[in-house]
């Protein structure tokens, strides 16, 4: 993977679907993050590195020497950019391990990343996406100066605080956009009738909800377009360091409003932090593993459920093959202790920890440390959690807009209250 590509991936994998969120950008990269000791959980690769560079007499000054002869000798002087040049050895130290998930992140993106998981960032509030040689607003969100200013779906984002925006991409934009709370940044955009304003907005501390209760299209239906009334639906997008206080605060609005059954849809997401992770799938739980990790040396740390529930109601939890990492645990955690059925497709398959080391040059690196299995053991890396009952969508119900998934558990979930079953036996994932 280039420079390039593997930028777009770290700061894109959820842009793909609402925009980047301003200050909320980053590289959520379907991640588990453990916030005191900046750990991350990603999949594990296999290395392809050999052990007989040892004997090679390679260095930094021979990199160096490379890149004096370079800006000498190379027929196109431009393009010796020694900033990138340098990135893209660094680049290559990473590729030559084979595992794509120990990675050099430049300043830039870093800098932006920083708040992925904090559940709250400092900015104006709102999504934003590349448009041809411009940035554009997708949607200010609900309560932020972002919305009390007058941006709207649409504007083309012309200048920052006077600088011509034109050509920026969305990475360029957000680090000219963010800012600490209770300064000021002024955008002249275009909105979609043609006319141009310069909107004068005031940062602020934007809360991030990584919990959900609106269902798909609004309101939750079942397949035959009936309301459905009698469950609790649940999207947890991304886990934070508030979402085990969301999730709580939602199960019990839930039980007080006389449900009977909890649908936990955690398609598309891409994992969070680890602590809180753990904390998520222990809610759920009395006792039983949840998750192992196994270091370089082979030694194991296994986290074991407390007692307590946050709830008694049976669940079912709705993943894709987007679910990634953290999302993957929960699932499997929750599954492989009988607690849950797990509904939709193979899970994505991300299993490694990194441990986040920042640079001097702003920076950082992921390095792999660790890889983590299942409650049975379950390898979850390059292979993903298997739903107990698999949905196919077709291409009948892409045109349609039937969510057949969603469908499914509802049936699946009516089916077990039914029963009278809140704790499920299940096969094991893998």
């Amino acid at each position: 993977m280039n420079a390039d590509a593997l930028r777009n991936v770290l700061i894109g994998v959820i842009a793909a679907l609402v925009g980047v969120l301003l200050l909320f950008a980053g590289f959520l990269v379907r991640v588990i993050t453990e916030p005191s000791s900046a750990t991350v959980a990603s999949p594990a690769a296999t290395s392809v590195a050999s052990p007989q560079q040892e004997n090679v007499n390679v260095s930094g000054a021979t990199v160096d020497e490379i890149l004096r002869i370079l800006r000498e000798d190379f027929v196109e002087p431009d393009r010796v950019n020694s900033k990138y040049l340098y990135e893209g050895a660094i680049n290559g130290l990473f590729q030559a391990l084979g595992d794509p998930h120990s990675t050099y992140i430049d300043p830039q993106t870093y800098a932006i990343s920083r708040d992925d998981f904090s559940g709250s960032f400092q900015g104006i509030g709102a999504t934003v996406s590349q448009q041809g040689r411009f940035v554009v607003i997708v949607r200010p969100l609900s309560g932020t100066p972002a919305e009390a200013a007058g941006l709207k779906a649409g504007d083309v984002i012309l200048a920052v605080d006077g600088e011509n925006a034109e050509g920026w991409t969305v990475q360029q934009a957000v680090l000219k956009i963010r800012g600490r709370r209770g300064t000021r940044v002024e955008l002249k955009v275009r909105h979609t009738d043609g006319r141009e304003e310069t909107l004068s907005i005031v940062r602020d501390e934007i809360q991030v909800a990584s919990v959900s209760a609106d269902p798909p299209g609004g309101a939750l239906k079942d397949g035959k377009g009936n309301a459905v009334t009698d469950l609790a639906y649940l999207r947890i997008r991304t886990i934070t360091r508030n979402t085990p206080k969301e999730i709580q605060e939602a199960v019990k609005a839930a039980e007080q409003a006389g449900k009977k059954g909890l649908i936990i849809d955690v398609r598309s997401n891409p994992g969070g932090l680890l602590q809180e992770t753990t904390q998520l799938t222990d809610m759920f739980l009395d006792a039983g593993t949840m998750l192992v990790q196994v270091d370089r040396n082979g030694r194991e740390r296994v986290a074991n459920a407390t007692p307590g529930q946050v709830t008694k109601l049976p669940i079912v939890i709705v993943q894709d093959e987007l679910s990634a990492s953290g999302a993957e645990l929960f699932a499997a955690a929750l599954q492989e202790n009988g607690r849950a059925m797990v509904v939709g497709s193979k899970s994505l398959g991300k299993g490694t920890v990194n441990h986040v080391r920042e640079l001097s040059n702003g920076g950082a690196v992921y390095v792999s440390i660790a890889r983590w299995l299942t409650p049975k053991r379950n390898l979850i890396e390059g292979k993903g959690v298997q739903p107990d009952v698999a949905v196919q969508l077709t291409v009948e119900d892409i045109e349609a807009q039937r969510d057949v998934a969603m469908f499914r558990a509802i049936d699946v979930l009516r089916e077990q209250i039914a029963m009278g079953q809140h704790r499920i036996p299940v096969k094991a994932a893998g």
